[in-house]
């Protein structure tokens, strides 16, 4: 599929009560084989219908997507996993009872319903059921489950607003849904199924100890935050991703004045040559860094991981539109949704931490 070559149609629609004419006249999209962005709760998703392999193929394409990166198939409620996967785990039911709708993809043996750009080769392929209810209403008025990454181009920052897909897919999709800002703000936790014990391929809205909560050990994948991977079980476990045109270093400490300490010494070094340095830290250390010439942008507080996934991605491409030439980023403690949030922007350094 090419890219496509007339305007994207930008669609406003109410986030609570969609309205059913705009979701229709999406949906048909859809059908027809064309790309539609939506909002979910987690990130705005680039949609297209999972059986078309043609369609499939437009999401590739207009992301520049590797080939090897497998999609998530987003359908509305847990009973249609039934059309698509002959053999279910047990475990299924009960995380779909106490996350579905929400920010959990379930990674399961493939029963070969899908086309090949879904699951890219794998015997394996991922689900998830998405809480936003303008998500909720386009797939159930499409009537087809909606393979859907996020809504960018491949490698940048994903998009917690229709603002954000357009500056990246503008005239590269058919049509977008704008139905406000994303809530959770950084992508949905990633469970692989199918092996003994359930392994977190991704962090994400869903954190580790809440799993666990329902079903007792669950380990996390080594790829996680920075380690490396050959072949891709999910998306965003190989690539860089989430990254701002900046060149991004990342400095993680306990103690935070130490950290603010070194950040600022080698924003110094860094402005000594000339260059235009961004800071990314947060509301309670904000006044660790007052009084200096650099570029300050705060991702929520670092006390509180939610308010900071939530502001991560935007803030990011503020960096973008401020048009500094490096940025240091400050981390926060990986536990709970902060390990989501150290897992995107290790990766958005391309794996560069400076441990203090």
């Amino acid at each position: 599929m090419e890219l496509c070559r007339r305007p994207t149609r930008l669609l406003v629609v109410d986030p609570r009560n969609p309205e059913a004419g705009l979701v229709h006249a999406a949906a048909e999209v859809l059908r027809e084989g064309g790309l539609v962005a939506f909002p979910t709760e987690t990130v705005y998703g680039l949609g297209a219908n999972a059986l078309d392999s043609g369609a499939v193929k437009g999401i590739f394409t207009a992301k520049g997507r590797p080939a090897d990166n497998p999609l998530i198939v987003h359908i509305n409620k847990y009973q249609a996993i039934t059309e698509y996967i002959k053999e279910i785990p047990p475990a299924v039911k009960q995380l779909a009872e106490h996350f579905w709708p929400g920010p959990l993809t379930l990674v399961l043996k493939s029963a070969n319903s899908f086309p090949r750009e879904v699951t890219c080769g794998l015997d394996t392929v991922a689900f998830r059921v998405p809480a936003h209810p303008v998500a909720q209403a386009l797939i159930e008025a499409a009537g087809v489950p909606v393979a859907a990454p996020s809504a960018n181009v491949s490698g940048r920052p994903s998009p917690t607003t229709a603002r954000h897909v357009m500056e990246d897919l503008s005239g590269r999709i058919d049509l977008v849904l704008d139905g406000g800002p994303a809530g959770v703000g950084v992508e949905s936790t990633v469970l692989d199924l199918t092996g003994g014990i359930p392994v977190i391929l991704r962090p994400g809205g869903v954190t580790r100890r809440e799993l666990e909560e329902v079903l007792g050990q669950v380990e996390i994948d080594p790829s996680v935050n920075g380690g490396r991977v050959e072949k891709p079980r999910s998306p965003g476990m190989k690539y860089m991703h989430y990254a701002p045109r900046a060149p991004l270093l990342l400095f993680e400490g306990s103690n935070v004045k130490d950290l603010a300490g070194y950040i600022l010494a080698e924003a110094g070094r860094i402005k000594s040559q000339g260059l235009r340095v961004g800071i990314l830290t947060y509301e309670d250390t904000a006044h660790l860094y007052t009084g200096k010439d650099y570029d300050i942008v705060l991702a929520g507080n670092s006390l509180d991981p939610e308010t900071v996934a939530a502001a991560l991605y935007d803030s990011l491409r503020r960096f973008d539109r401020l048009g500094v030439d490096r940025i240091l980023a400050q981390g926060i403690a990986r536990e709970g949704v902060g390990l989501a949030v150290m897992d995107r922007l290790i990766r958005a350094a391309g794996g560069k931490i400076i441990a203090i």
